[in-house]
């Protein structure tokens, strides 16, 4: 075992990787949204996902705004280093629509289905 140093991930050209959110226990997946070395820092530092908004250019850590707040569980790299998983726990919606996950559209035959309608 060696400590995890998040310069070590491989990151893309805008210096992001991709970070997917899974709820800890159901192991639903909610989100998947970028993340900077200095995002992946801060939520191994303060345990609440903090993800980096190419819309703002800013720091975002899930919830601060909306209450939804994600805890980390666990992070995990894949294989090549340019993914990252983590396991949470979820308060509320995940998706800015007010769904439990942003990944609410089935697409089946061609046809799109909506599986579900917003929280609340």
């Amino acid at each position: 075992m060696s400590d995890f140093d998040p310069n070590s991930l491989k990151y893309n050209d805008q210096g992001l990787v991709p970070a997917i959110a899974q709820d800890a226990n159901s192991h639903e997946v909610l989100m998947m949204a970028w993340m900077n070395a200095e995002a992946v820092a801060h939520t191994l530092e303060t345990g609440r996902v903090t993800y980096w908004s190419r819309s703002r250019q800013a720091f975002w850590v899930k919830g601060e705004t909306s209450g939804n707040v994600q805890v980390l569980v666990s992070l995990r790299v894949d294989c090549d280093r340019d993914c990252l998983l983590m396991q949470v726990n979820q308060s509320g919606p995940a998706c800015h629509t007010g769904r439990r996950t942003c990944f609410y559209t089935d697409v089946t035959d061609g046809a799109e289905i909506e599986l579900m309608a917003p929280m609340g």
